[in-house]
């Protein structure tokens, strides 16, 4: 029976924090043996907004040894860089001309991002168009998405369903969204009404997969909770149901398992050993990454996307030909 296809991307900006880990990266992990596994490092998705070439290539790498680091296995799934497939950029402007300017105007996204920008660019408006490019050129069944994400995949689905009816061939398979069991939404340890997010100005509102035993136990220590002072899981304490849902996530316990845990203890035990269970978490990612950081390790890494790429560029080819034959083309 064949395995249906999962794939999904993060921009190379930077180290992820510990919200990517428990919402994306451990629940990838998980599924390698189930589905066929296609995990990619956006970084033309990157480039909506200004990018130190230098830094973008060093970020591109860290992704990889971090995808590597918090377990993906390279011979059970496909990991490449975008950029590296050149049909992502190809098939992005065929479904350009396939979806109209309302419909990215509609997205929520580009309406918060393009307010804090003073020269919108067009590939920040462009952006869910190459999303949709990314996830049709490898006809992928699923997309593990979040709540911030959802509404790029149903322009994705409406881009693929038009396509289809305009040619009246089934080019593209339908994606739909791959909502984990066991993925967790981390929240801000400083306004845990945000998502947690490596992009945040505050450092203490998120944690970093390698920030160290006492800057995670430090940072756990300052964490938003109230003056309740009693661990419940409750939307009345935002702040303390976000460590709950953290601790939850790492140990397995459900949250009335850690309400039982900690009943009649204060927030300062709560957060500690929220603290120190992250950093026991962390500790082998964080051991992983500095192995693959070595100098010997570079052409191992290298090896792994150039075979990504190989991979996932023989897909992509496949698709490309039939939506250049099918949109009229005339072929060389």
């Amino acid at each position: 029976m064949k395995k249906g296809l999962i794939l999904s991307g993060i921009q190379p900006s930077g180290i992820l924090t510990l919200g990517n880990y428990l919402g994306a990266l451990r629940n990838w992990v998980d599924i390698q043996e189930e589905y066929e596994c296609m995990y990619f490092i956006a970084d033309l998705h990157a480039i909506t907004v200004p990018q130190d070439p230098k830094e973008l290539r060093e970020n591109t790498k860290k992704a990889l040894m971090q995808y590597l680091a918090c377990g993906l296995d390279p011979s059970k799934n496909v990991i490449f860089v975008q950029s590296h497939v050149h049909e992502h950029a190809e098939l992005a402007w065929v479904l350009d001309c396939n979806t109209y300017m309302g419909e990215l105007s509609r997205m929520t996204q580009f309406k918060d991002k393009s307010q804090k920008q003073v020269n919108v660019r067009v590939g920040l408006f462009n952006y869910p168009v190459l999303m949709a490019a990314d996830i049709l050129l490898y006809q992928a069944d699923f997309v593990p998405v979040g709540e911030d994400q959802r509404q790029h995949l149903e322009i994705t689905r409406d881009i693929a369903r038009r396509y289809n009816s305009t040619y009246g061939k089934q080019v593209f398979t339908i994606p739909e969204a791959f909502i984990s069991e066991t993925g967790a939404k981390i929240m801000s340890l400083k306004d845990p009404e945000k998502k947690m997010s490596k992009s945040d100005p505050n450092p203490l509102a998120f944690i970093s997969l390698l920030d160290d035993r006492d800057t995670i136990i430090k940072k756990f220590k300052k964490a938003t909770t109230d003056s309740m002072n009693e661990v419940r899981f409750s939307d009345e304490q935002l702040g303390v149901k976000n460590l709950i849902n953290i601790y939850s996530s790492i140990t397995g316990k459900t949250p009335l398992e850690v309400e039982r845990e900690f009943e009649g203890i204060g927030y300062g035990k709560f957060k500690m050993a929220v603290g120190e269970t992250v950093a026991d978490a962390l500790e082998p990612i964080q051991k992983k990454y500095y192995e693959l950081e070595a100098p010997e390790n570079e052409e191992y890494i290298k090896n792994i996307l150039k075979q990504g790429a190989e991979i996932a560029s023989g897909k992509a080819r496949e698709t490309l030909k039939e939506v250049y034959e099918t949109t009229g083309f005339y072929s060389k």
